[in-house]
């Protein structure tokens, strides 16, 4: 059997190197147009930054080392520049040398990754403009940065590569600027999770443009002019372009290759395309998501990687191990805080139509007794019919990653609040609390599907705190005195019974506290004292603060 394979990165080499463990006699050949196979792309801003210091530790495999332990026909430099899938050929061309040839095939596998996106904007090829995708992307970058020590940079686009330039360039000196043409950064996320990052913006000194979309680029001696819509102008010593990828698909459109809506090649549930003997894994393709059952995309290296391994089994055993999607599993690390998001948002699930709830736990990384413990917000969202979890995301210091595992574990294998609740973790204290933040998340949900509490988000609390609403702070007279929602009577939870006089039974009331939990204990003296429109501040007030307070840190370098 011969196996042909258009791509050498994390899809493609996964795909070959499984194909070779199980099939010691098949002929295996990687197309790669680039002169890199199997390197960790997502380590490429690290090793930009100085975190990574050694260039050869991003390359996971050369095509001497892959060829060696393999015996794998690897051809760097070679592009496919179309499929013949009747006759099952694909002609390649020699980037260097210019010269084309055929090459014929029994199973055919694209692997094409994903493009940088470029937009038509003015100037957009200036000198010292880059993009982030590959080896060589990364070279130019790190040259520049070396050589023409650099005082000032733009990043324009906040997502997961964006933010994490961001974070580099300023641990090597750099004065950065980020310019996001939304309202948030990781756009992926909720409000409320990503609220956290923009303020951390302003505690680190980096600049932050929300809602402002870059209009043009115009050189200016070394410089470059970043002109955005709002009429800044924010001059710097070079850009990153980090304005999102998109599937690259030039060769399958060319081939008659189905693609689907979302942009990406179609594929069915055993990854094979619409064309007989050519199948597709990695960034360029498109499947159901496993929650919605909607086409989606996942720019991710973890899916790629298993679906080049069942690809494989699928393509020597026959059909038989089927891909069950992506819920988009993601984490980053922004300056001293992580962020990460599992399943759908809030926002993904409203746009969508689909119903549920969500809550939002405010909690300490492990006990609170135990020295060095630091917050951690998390926020579910769930079925308020079954429980059913449909996503999850995580701020914080510490322990953001173990909790974003649990809950993409509970959400892949279709599981509900009910399993959060009885998630049996490591504990100690130094490392968790004998209820984990996870646990916390899973007893709110409950308690919100048994009815013993009406949650509200910051929005939603804000919104009707300016309606006819009695807005109650349960916090200390300490803490009330040292700031509060504006027009809220403070009545302490502990002292809250000798006061029910005091507060109106034909309103709604909108109760919060710092950080939620006393304020749940100070509905459930209301709803069962008579009192029936009761709402809790979800996350509390440090959230609401986060939420309500200036999002964009109007900081800009130029250099005179």
């Amino acid at each position: 059997m011969k196996y042909v394979i258009i791509g050498g990165v994390a899809g493609g080499a996964t795909t070959a190197a499984r194909l070779r463990r199980i099939d010691e006699n098949a002929e295996i050949i990687i197309l790669e147009k680039g002169p890199h196979i199997s390197y960790a792309n997502c380590g490429l801003p690290y090793y930009i930054g100085g975190i990574i210091k050694d260039r050869n530790k991003l390359l996971v495999q050369t095509p001497e080392s892959f060829n060696a332990r393999f015996n794998i026909d690897i051809r760097i430099h070679s592009e496919v520049t179309a499929i013949n899938s009747e006759h099952k050929i694909v002609e390649v061309r020699k980037t260097q040398s210019g010269e084309t040839y055929t090459e014929t095939y029994d199973k055919l596998i694209l692997s094409p990754g994903a493009s940088a996106i470029k937009p038509p904007i003015p100037g957009i090829t200036s000198p010292n403009i880059f993009t982030l995708r590959n080896v060589k992307d990364t070279d130019k970058i790190k040259a520049f940065v070396d050589d023409e020590h650099p005082r000032t940079a733009v990043v324009v686009g906040a997502g997961f590569i964006g933010l994490e330039m961001a974070e580099n360039l300023h641990h090597i000196g750099v004065k950065v600027t980020v310019v996001e043409a939304s309202s948030q950064v990781m756009n992926m996320m909720d409000s409320e999770i990503a609220a956290p990052l923009h303020q951390h913006f302003k505690e680190k000194n980096v600049g932050l443009f929300l809602e402002d979309a870059v209009k043009k680029f115009v050189p200016n001696g070394a410089l470059t002019e970043v002109h955005l819509a709002s009429e800044r102008v924010i001059k710097a010593d070079f850009v990153i372009l980090s304005i999102g990828v998109k599937p690259d698909t030039f060769l399958a459109k060319s081939a008659g290759i189905k693609i689907g809506e979302t942009g990406g090649i179609w594929v069915d549930e055993y990854l094979q395309t619409s064309k007989e003997d050519i199948y597709a894994v990695g960034d360029a393709i498109e499947f159901p998501h496993p929650i919605s059952g909607k086409p989606s995309l996942a720019f991710l290296a973890g899916p790629a990687n298993k679906q080049g391994r069942i690809l494989a089994d699928n393509m020597v055993f026959g059909h038989k191990r089927k891909y069950e999607g992506s819920i988009g599993t993601a984490i980053a690390k922004v300056f001293d805080l992580t962020a990460g998001s599992t399943g759908l948002t809030h926002k993904g699930l409203k746009a969508l139509g689909l119903k549920h709830e969500s809550t939002i736990v405010n909690a300490g990384s492990h006990a609170g007794y135990y020295p060095g413990a630091k917050q951690m917000i998390i926020k579910i969202s769930f079925n308020p019919d079954n429980g059913k979890l449909l996503g999850g995301q995580v701020v914080g210091y510490d322990g953001v990653d173990k909790r974003l595992d649990l809950l993409a574990t509970t959400i892949k294998n279709g599981g509900t609040i009910y399993d959060l609740e009885e998630i049996e973790h490591a504990y100690a204290p130094p490392f968790s609390s004998a209820k984990d933040p996870v646990n916390q998340a899973g007893f709110n949900a409950e308690n919100i599907m048994n009815g013993f509490f009406k949650p509200l988000s910051p929005f939603q609390f804000k919104r009707l705190s300016l309606e006819d609403s009695f807005v109650l702070d349960v916090r200390t007279p300490k803490e009330y005195a040292l700031g509060a929602i504006v027009g809220a009577v403070n009545i302490e939870v502990d002292a809250l019974r000798n006061h029910l006089n005091e507060i109106p039974k034909n309103k709604k009331l909108l109760i919060y506290c710092a950080a939620g939990l006393r304020g749940y204990i100070a509905a459930r003296i209301l709803r069962q004292n008579g009192f029936d429109d009761v709402y809790n501040l979800s996350g509390g007030l440090k959230v609401y603060n986060q939420t309500m307070a200036e999002q964009s840190n109007a900081i800009f370098y130029e250099v005179n």
